[in-house]
């Protein structure tokens, strides 16, 4: 009852402290707040020249999940969902290479290089065997991850992947095919709030100065996510021949209102994998773990809680 009180005692401080700071010192505060409610820390490693920013914490002698973000996202996706999560197993989630606080490397940034520089992360830190989790991009980045590691995953869980053609186009690829302007890329603040609506169904509340703020740094790198993306599209890498090859149980969760990458994927997919478990969340977009962070987490745990001895 103490930690109870007290964690209300420092929301609600938190919350009104906000209110009188800027932008930028608004976005740290938050991310501050989220990271104490799910008992992480902010770290760093080198790994080769690439210095790469991470959240870590949990038991350290519980196993861990390894959460892998998705495009022009960063590890600040996975906090409000690691706090259901943290107290049972040791959580690591991870800016990408080319992403968040990370270095970002010159070359490509295809999802077979972004596998090789997962697993130089992985070994620098010593986590294998591990539970990995992946969400659109990063989905794809863990599914071959997986596919080319088996025997280091204990489990993977893929949140609305990349990496599948789909029987029914998604509204993106859709979009694209008519030349249309990629909504994931920002330029603006107008594409900010169109990119909320398009990625969710009931998008996050975020104050307004925050997000001009958010919308001001994705402008700033939307050349760097336009290579990126271009990266992705035309050295492409097929996740249907490489998920038979998956050893690992894995969960398939995804919303079903998602715009970004169609849910007809799971029809592909379910049949090439040796253990799938599926889960389709009703009115959800593209990021469960964001807009419906406790529930998705109450899927995943249940999936973790079966794949144990004698469960």
């Amino acid at each position: 009852m103490k930690k109870l009180i007290a964690g209300l005692i420092f929301a609600f401080i938190g919350s009104a402290t906000l209110l009188y700071l800027s932008p930028a010192a608004q976005l740290a505060s938050l991310q501050l707040i989220e990271r104490q409610r799910a008992g992480l820390s902010l770290k760093q490693i080198s790994v080769g020249d690439l210095n790469i920013h991470y959240y870590d914490g949990g038991p350290s002698s519980a196993q861990t999940i390894l959460m892998v973000h998705g495009f022009a996202a960063n590890k600040d996706n996975w906090l409000r969902f690691a706090r259901y999560l943290s107290q049972d197993y040791r959580v690591i989630a991870l800016d990408l290479p080319g992403f968040g606080a990370s270095d970002k490397p010159a070359g490509s940034y295809d999802v077979g290089t972004q596998t090789e520089r997962l697993s130089s992360v992985i070994d620098a830190l010593d986590i294998e065997p591990l539970h990995l989790i992946g969400n659109s991009m990063g989905g794809h980045i863990s599914a071959l991850y997986a596919a080319r590691y088996p025997d280091k995953v204990l489990s993977l869980a893929l949140l609305d992947n990349a990496g599948i053609t789909a029987p029914h186009p998604s509204e993106l690829l859709q979009r694209l095919q008519r030349g249309e302007a990629n909504p994931l890329v920002v330029r603006s603040g107008e594409d900010f709030q169109r990119l909320l609506a398009f990625v969710f169904v009931e998008p996050p509340y975020l104050p307004e100065s925050l997000k001009g703020y958010l919308a001001e740094q994705a402008s700033a790198n939307s050349t760097h996510y336009d290579l990126v993306f271009r990266h992705l599209v035309e050295r492409y890498i097929p996740l249907e021949p490489e998920l038979p090859r998956i050893q690992a149980p894995t969960l398939i969760i995804w919303g079903a209102q998602d715009r970004v990458l169609d849910v007809s994927s799971i029809d592909v997919m379910r049949p090439l994998l040796r253990k799938p478990s599926v889960v389709i969340m009703a009115d959800t977009g593209h990021a469960p773990m964001i807009e419906r962070p406790q529930q998705t987490a109450d899927h995943y745990r249940a999936f973790l809680q079966a794949q144990k001895p004698g469960a």
